[in-house]
């Protein structure tokens, strides 16, 4: 907020919950009321993140990148995008953008603006007509020939603000003034001033030579961007911003999806969609190691990253300092012994040893079980090391040659590999040198809905996920009945489960941590939170799995993508033949629904035929609800689901 003058002299100042930031008492409206300029800065976090990208080239390969002067026609970008490698990159990265992305193939960066900018409530109506224009230039077509000048570049479809504003100019003959007076009907989308101006527009259309029929179709066409139409130097920065990510991404792979991961190193979920997005575009992402690990996510070359120092849980700041500069000053570490006796920090103790062991950033110097049982042992010897050498010592345990003795472990059995996932996942907060489900992928994906493609139109859909019980929270019942609350995790996200008294009696014996099960039950979405209410757990290998599934089988999948093949990455699998039956789609209409939500549902499902037979839950006048099976069968894809969603979200208001 900026004033000419003193801030108090024009509204009252607070500091925010947090007692960090300064802010105003008046709301956003009232202090553009009283006369001061309102201003957004977006602190956009892919800047960040293409900073340190450029950075790590910089680094690795001593090659300087200009983000500004990059081509913007380049060919491997562009190809990235078209095949849905969309995972990271600004502004493109979600399910049903990438879709669209999929089906356009955009070849310049027009395309992407245009993307942008139709992917929003209203515009985004335009987008499947958007694509066959641009695969199809016969299907493009002007209202009136003054159109050309302004839409050529977008097929003909209106894509900007920019555009209704000259259509409004141009057409309608409103002047400049006017024409930002309808600009703010729109973007406040006051019906009042919207009706004045729709009659507006139509009379002065018609005046400017077009048909009343013509008039009011082009009326039609421009009043979706009602409060959500992008400017287009709006449109044009973002554009800018995703082609730059995209960019990066597709020429230096490893530095970017690096720069990705230690952006995103607080939130587990998020390095795990990054890792796996690593595995499908050919890049191995490997444990932390004391030899080659900086703090951050660090490039050891064209394929493979390793995690940094900082992701290790229980791993102080100062043993991560003192392990990258005793490397940088005296060289990798030869051995064991030679790490313990070189890194003097006294925070070394027990519970950052047992961190390094455990999450893998030790392996290079012996087995892991070994080590963690000579714990007490290697810790004596550390401590022995730092007073031999404050004492100026040269000699320590009368060793020879060098001066020092060499550490023996003790003859243990080695580790099983679950123990050495289960302990990848409690120091690096993921499953990173295997996964515990990968040798059940098949399976999961010909009997399971992967959990990452569950949605809230699946409330009330009765579904089979599967993966590894991460979390059990056993609670007693006001009736005095035990039931629980459980995470459970498939290869790529993860879904609480509700385990009523009943459910939980017969399969407590299965229900624990680190089980690795088949769940099946209804999934609920009430309160925002999407939950399954589970009627059934199977152990993940049992022989009658195919007899114990829920009938019909999950018609939709959406588990990681297979690696890349040398001609690029590789798309969705298709799906096995016996997969192909369609549950029943069940949509809630709201209370407080406008009547009108029956006619643009109508349409929406006509527009996407399918197998999918459509059912509405309608409350009735005391909002009980009623469910009334339908003549429509939908195909229930990621475009329909967003039209669905904007229809219901229009007819209460929102």
């Amino acid at each position: 907020v900026i004033s000419p003058a003193k801030l108090t002299n024009y509204t009252p100042l607070q500091l925010d919950t947090d007692n960090k930031n300064i802010i105003t008492q008046y709301d956003m409206h009232s202090v553009e009321d009283a006369g001061l300029i309102k201003m957004d800065f977006l602190g956009i976090r892919n800047l960040s993140i293409l900073g340190t990208a450029v950075e790590i080239v910089r680094a690795t390969k001593q090659v300087e990148v200009d983000l500004q002067n990059i081509p913007l026609n380049d060919p491997k970008t562009f190809k990235f995008l078209a095949l849905g490698r969309t995972m990271g990159v600004f502004q493109l990265g979600g399910s049903g953008m990438t879709k669209y992305l999929v089906d356009l193939k955009p070849t310049n960066i027009f395309d992407i603006m245009a993307m942008i900018s139709l992917y929003r409530p209203g515009p985004m109506e335009s987008i499947p007509e958007f694509i066959r224009r641009k695969h199809n230039p016969k299907l493009i077509s002007y209202l009136d020939p003054r159109l050309k000048d302004i839409l050529e570049e977008s097929y003909g479809v209106i894509t900007y603000q920019d555009d209704v504003l000259l259509i409004a100019i141009q057409i309608a003959g409103y002047t400049w003034e006017e024409a930002d007076k309808l600009r703010k009907a729109m973007g406040k989308k006051i019906p009042k001033e919207m009706a004045a101006q729709k009659e507006k527009f139509i009379q002065g259309a018609i005046g400017g030579g077009l048909p009343t029929e013509k008039a009011v179709k082009l009326w039609s066409l421009i009043e979706p961007f009602a409060a959500y139409g992008f400017n287009k130097a709006h449109a044009a920065s973002y554009a800018n911003v995703a082609y730059q990510t995209a960019y990066m991404k597709a020429n230096f792979p490893v530095e970017f999806m690096a720069a990705l991961a230690t952006a995103e190193s607080d939130d587990n979920e998020k390095i795990a969609e990054i890792v796996n997005e690593c595995g499908v575009i050919g890049i191995q992402v490997l444990p932390p190691d004391v030899n080659q690990s900086l703090a951050n996510f660090t490039v050891i070359n064209e394929s493979q990253i390793r995690f940094g120092l900082s992701a290790v849980k229980n791993l102080g700041s100062d043993v991560i300092t003192e392990v990258i500069a005793e490397r940088k000053e005296g060289g990798q570490f030869a051995s064991l012994s030679d790490f313990v006796r070189r890194i003097k920090t006294r925070n070394f103790n027990k519970k950052s040893w047992e961190a390094l062991v455990k999450s893998g950033a030790l392996d290079a110097f012996g087995e892991r079980n070994q080590m963690l049982s000579s714990t007490e042992e290697i810790l004596d010897y550390a401590r022995s090391s730092r007073r031999q050498e404050a004492a100026g010592q040269s000699a320590l345990f009368g060793g020879e040659g060098s001066g020092h003795s060499e550490i023996k472990l003790k003859d243990v059995t080695p580790a099983t590999e679950q123990e050495k996932l289960s302990w990848e996942k409690e120091l690096l907060g993921l499953y990173v040198t295997s996964h515990p489900l990968e040798k059940y992928r098949d399976t999961l994906r010909q009997y399971c809905t992967a959990i990452n493609s569950i949605r809230p139109e699946d409330d009330n859909s009765y579904l089979t996920i599967g993966g590894i019980i991460t979390r059990v929270q056993n609670i007693i019942t006001k009736k005095g009945d035990q039931m629980c609350f459980a995470d459970i995790e498939d290869l790529d996200s993860s879904l609480e489960l509700v385990v009523f008294p009943n459910v939980f009696l017969e399969h407590k014996a299965i229900i624990a941590t680190d089980q690795i099960v088949l769940a099946r039950g209804k999934i609920s979405d009430k309160d925002g939170e999407i939950k399954m209410l589970v009627d059934g757990f199977k152990l993940l290998g049992d022989l009658d799995i195919n007899e114990w599934v829920q009938k019909p089988r999950p018609s939709r999948n959406n588990w990681s993508r297979d690696p890349v093949s040398p001609e690029g990455p590789v798309l969705e699998p298709p799906m096995p033949s016996n997969l192909n039956s369609t549950p029943a789609l069940r949509i809630k209409i709201p209370q407080s629904a406008s009547p009108e939500i029956f006619s643009k549902l109508k349409m929406i499902f006509s527009e996407h035929p399918g197998n999918a037979q459509v059912s509405l839950v309608v409350p009735d006048r005391e909002g009980t609800p009623r469910e009334i099976t339908t003549n429509f069968t939908v195909s229930n894809t990621d475009e329909f689901k967003e039209q669905l969603k904007i229809a219901l979200k229009e007819s209460m208001g929102k």
